[in-house]
């Protein structure tokens, strides 16, 4: 688990902050878990490398994570840690094979045309990810996939719209190009990082798409496996909160500090979940009015 850990400690993300809220055996199972899921991301998002080779890159992870999956030896050591929880979560090729697809998708697309389009990016690098995850929680209903599909949209619909000045610097807009369009927004007003009445009436549009997406992942967790999805359940409580601080900013991320959540501010989050999850209370932290 020694490269695992070091990738999971290394990033310092919300993600992984939420790991502390399981047992053992599981959160090194998500840090492994999150290992791949970085390892991959990095080998997209590396603009200095050729789209090419970056492609070559992720077959090779997918020929990789497919031993992992098929019992054969891999040959990534983050694999080779996986391979593991993989058998004893009965982790599926099918969830790794959608997530590198979505990968994959960021050599090539740097716009969404729709909601269609950009769902489908969401359901790849973020529901897919909860797919996994709430294997290793482990749940009782199989409602919980639902519940586990509507966070992810939420959480990457929420991380897209704090990204917004970061992608568009490297060219990328993920905002669906439909709603620019409805709102008046050009995408050279957002490449430029320009700031408006007609921009903040977008981003609210995309956080009311984000809120719809908690409120169903709330409605949707059923009773039985609330206590199981504890770190999820944190994960969607940084991640409402990141949501409202950004609707009380009017969502202006075009200044040089990027919207965060302060580190005193998720260790309270920690601790309430923890108070909350000792008491016994199961109800979301998130999506209310």
């Amino acid at each position: 688990m020694q490269q695992s850990r070091a990738i999971t400690r290394k990033s310092a993300s919300n993600l992984a902050l939420a790991f502390i809220m399981l047992p053992r055996e599981k959160r090194d199972a998500m840090s492994a878990l999150y290992a791949f899921c970085r390892e991959v991301d990095d080998v997209a998002d590396e603009d200095s490398v050729p789209v090419e080779q970056r492609r070559a890159g992720l077959t090779a992870w997918r020929e990789d994570i497919r031993r992992a999956c098929d019992g054969a030896a891999p040959q990534f050591p983050v694999n080779q840690e996986l391979q593991p929880f993989i058998r004893a979560y009965g982790l599926r090729f099918e969830l790794f094979d959608e997530l590198i697809k979505g990968c994959e998708m960021d050599l090539v697309t740097m716009r969404y045309e729709n909601w269609e389009q950009l769902e489908l990016y969401c359901h790849r690098v973020a529901s897919v990810v909860g797919l996994l995850s709430i294997e290793i929680f482990g749940y009782t209903d199989a409602k919980c996939r639902a519940y586990a599909i509507a966070l992810g949209q939420a959480l990457q619909l929420t991380n897209i719209l704090r990204d917004v000045r970061t992608d568009a610097g490297r060219g990328r807009i993920y905002l669906p190009l439909d709603e620019l369009k409805r709102c008046g927004v050009s995408e050279r007003e957002i490449l430029d990082g320009e700031y408006s009445d007609r921009y903040a009436t977008l981003a609210t549009n995309v956080a009311d798409r984000a809120r719809n997406f908690y409120r169903q992942a709330r409605e949707t967790l059923p009773a039985a496996d609330r206590r199981a999805m504890v770190a999820a359940e944190l994960m969607g409580s940084v991640y409402w909160r990141l949501l409202c601080k950004l609707e009380r900013r009017r969502f202006d991320v075009f200044g040089p500090q990027p919207t965060r959540l302060s580190k005193p501010h998720k260790l309270a989050l920690i601790a309430r979940s923890w108070l909350r999850f000792a008491l016994g209370v199961t109800s979301p932290n998130y999506g209310t009015p």
